[in-house]
């Protein structure tokens, strides 16, 4: 029984307060070894933190575990990252969070920051060029996936596949913002519920129970209480920390210079990114290839597959997307230095909010659980980030199996019209080498980024990567 189930005269327990639930090098210890251990996704990553701490180690009930993570799907951000900052802000409070939180995405920072430093200084050898030739291929497939994955999960209903289907046309053909796209999906969500409650089905609990009791019980209140104190410092904290470093970079380079404006754009992405990283991409993409010009839509697939291979949040790729962009424009600084400067930058302003809406929010979540107006907006969301997916699918498809795509407007439609000339066979026998790996071989994603790798580097010693 839930706090949410039990009768108005039998409050729900909370936990005493005290300092640490376990010692905190123990925490540091398990957060660093989970650290090392997310790659695939946030699926992936959620699933190492599941076995982890509610199966192996028993530190959080099942039903608490599921309750942070439904709070941290209704967020912007990586949910995985911010479920690590949640459960470490209950076992250690606010230091254990950010430890947690920190130590998630920091192999990531490090493994993506060298792969992308190799890129620049080695992106346009005859060897590199084969291996993202063979990695972009594999991208799409590992797209299509992960749309396969939250249909399948998410698209329960009609209604659902409506919604999905509508997000993805006014992605696709209607260049329809896609903060704008969120919002109404939101909405729907929460119209959908309130009309036809049936439409939205109950999500299923693992067991994960068996074994000893929980460190954090499934209904025990957490005992940092929230007020309004409390809120309002956590709030000037973390704005301060996110944005005294984008206004430190303006007074210094500029406001027109491209780290300010890598500092304001990944600032606001960091607020859209609802659904995961592959949900704000396409609108990423979109930006930074064509608004910007920080790098081509090659590279911007390039990134991503770079960004597969590393533990941490797929959303890292802004990282990537921000060192070329910045190698690019350093304006009066070394190239190197500029690139370094607007990786972390991008860095710090992407994650800061991940960590500011967690400390936030979590003291209310605490007692706010089972809210079905929360929930249903939730499932309008997911299920419009199927067709977002969809969408970022198509694009990555049409830039990496042809060389020309052409941008058409035809009154209020936008395609990208792909110059069957320029189509590359090469790279549509990887993709369909990836599809049949991760689909009906069920391999995991890395080791199709490498098999893909392979072939890609093949092709390239055998002359055939213009193909």
């Amino acid at each position: 029984m839930t706090a949410t189930d039990r009768p108005a005269s039998e409050p729900p327990k909370t936990e005493p307060d005290r300092g640490d639930l376990i010692p905190f090098r123990d925490a540091l210890r398990t957060w660093f070894a989970i650290s090392l251990q997310t790659f695939g996704g946030p699926a992936g990553q959620i699933a190492v933190m599941q076995r982890t701490l509610v199966e192996e180690k028993r530190w959080i009930g099942q039903q608490r575990f599921n309750h942070a993570l439904s709070y941290c799907m209704l967020l912007p951000g990586p949910e995985a990252q911010q479920l690590a900052v949640y459960t470490g802000w209950l076992l250690n409070g606010t230091r254990g969070g950010l430890a947690a939180g920190a130590l998630f995405v920091l192999p990531g920072v490090i493994a993506l920051l060298a792969l992308s430093a190799l890129y620049v200084g080695f992106g346009t050898t005859a060897a590199v060029t084969g291996l993202f030739a063979g990695l972009a291929p594999a991208v799409v497939a590992i797209v299509a996936q992960a749309v396969w994955r939250v249909g399948r999960r998410s698209l329960t209903h009609p209604l659902l596949v409506g919604l999905a289907v509508a997000s993805f046309a006014a992605l696709a053909l209607f260049r329809v913002p896609f903060p704008v796209v969120i919002v109404v999906a939101g909405m729907a969500g929460w119209l959908i519920a309130r009309w036809a409650p049936a439409v939205f089905k109950p999500a299923a609990h693992g067991s994960g129970d068996d074994g000893p009791a929980p460190l954090i019980p499934d209904d025990a209140l957490h005992h940092e209480r929230p007020s309004r104190r409390r809120t309002t410092r956590i709030l000037l904290a973390g704005l301060l920390l996110w944005a005294v470093p984008v206004a430190v970079v303006a007074v210094l380079t500029g406001t027109d210079s491209v780290f300010t404006t890598q500092g304001l754009f990944f600032s606001g992405t960091a607020l859209v990114t609802f659904g995961g990283a592959y949900a704000v991409l396409a609108y990423v993409a979109q930006q930074a290839v064509q608004t910007y010009g920080w790098l081509s839509a090659g590279e911007m697939v390039r990134g991503l597959a770079l960004a597969e291979t590393t533990p941490g949040p797929l959303i890292m790729v802004v990282q990537f997307v921000a060192f070329l962009g910045a190698y690019r424009d350093p304006g009066s600084l070394d190239p190197w230095t500029a690139a370094l400067l607007g990786a972390l930058l991008t860095t710090w302003v992407t994650f800061v909010p991940c960590f500011l809406l967690i400390f936030l929010g979590a003291p209310y979540i605490e007692r706010l659980r089972g809210n079905r107006h929360v929930s249903a907006a939730l499932s309008g969301i997911t299920a419009a980030v199927v067709g977002v997916i969809a969408n970022l699918a198509l694009y990555f498809a049409e830039h990496t199996l042809f060389t020309t795509v052409d941008n058409r407007t035809f009154g209020p439609l936008h395609l990208g019209l792909p110059d069957l000339t320029t189509f590359r066979p090469v790279a549509l026998g990887i993709a369909l080498v990836a599809v049949a790996l991760i689909f009906p071989l069920r391999w995991s994603v890395l080791r199709t980024l490498g098999v893909c790798a392979g072939l890609g580097l093949a092709a390239a010693l055998a002359g055939l990567t213009g193909s």
